[in-house]
């Protein structure tokens, strides 16, 4: 058995090794590229739009619009401030709340059974 191994050993070293022309830079990067392009198409850019959505609804919003915050307090704009960074949610009849623009979610929109089904 060992006799056999030293035998493939030895023909193993005088193979010929063929050498082919060098693969161009371009097709060796070509795996890498492709994963790169795939990832952003997959998680960057519907992040992105969906910032760009949530964006263009923020800057539409206006007095007596029902919204919710992201911590989920539900409540009626009912000023907006004049630097438009802050908005007071009215919550009830005697309480009202001061959030920043940037802390609402968006458009508070009552879900039925119809509509979710």
């Amino acid at each position: 058995m060992n006799n056999l191994l030293a035998t493939l050993y030895l023909f193993a070293q005088d193979a010929p090794v063929k050498e082919g022309p060098a693969p161009s830079p371009l097709l060796q990067f070509l795996p890498l590229i492709a994963i790169v392009i795939f990832f952003y198409f997959i998680m960057f850019r519907p992040n992105q739009k969906e910032r760009a959505k949530r964006e263009a609804a923020l800057s539409q919003l206006k007095k007596n619009d029902r919204v919710v915050t992201i911590g989920g307090i539900i409540g009626t704009i009912a000023n907006i401030a004049e630097n438009e960074q802050e908005v007071t949610l009215k919550i009830d009849d005697n309480a009202k709340l001061k959030v920043r623009r940037s802390a609402i979610q968006g458009l508070y929109q009552v879900e039925t059974k119809e509509t979710t089904s």
